[in-house]
């Protein structure tokens, strides 16, 4: 029999395909694409750590009055379908 074969996974390799999985064309675009990635994250401009807590206490806070309405709402939907039913 022509081929490659595992017999362990019972699975036949065609003899055309190539065993060669990543040509150099492959490899240097993913080593471009690492370098170009490291080039990007060097321009990126990170928030102080005072920036940052106010950030994160402004969503909490946003997050609270949003879940509060939504109770809000939930609460009066059901007031309004037990009157109903």
């Amino acid at each position: 029999s022509s081929g490659l074969q595992n017999r362990r996974l019972g699975v036949r390799v065609p003899p055309d395909v190539p065993l060669k999985i990543i040509d150099c064309k492959m490899k240097e675009k993913i080593i471009n694409f690492f370098e170009d990635v490291v080039k990007e994250m060097k321009k990126v401009t990170w928030p102080t750590k005072a920036e940052l807590f106010e950030s994160t206490k402004i969503v909490i806070v946003v997050c609270i009055i949003l879940a509060g309405f939504a109770y809000i709402i939930d609460m009066l939907i059901s007031q309004v379908m037990k009157g109903i039913f």
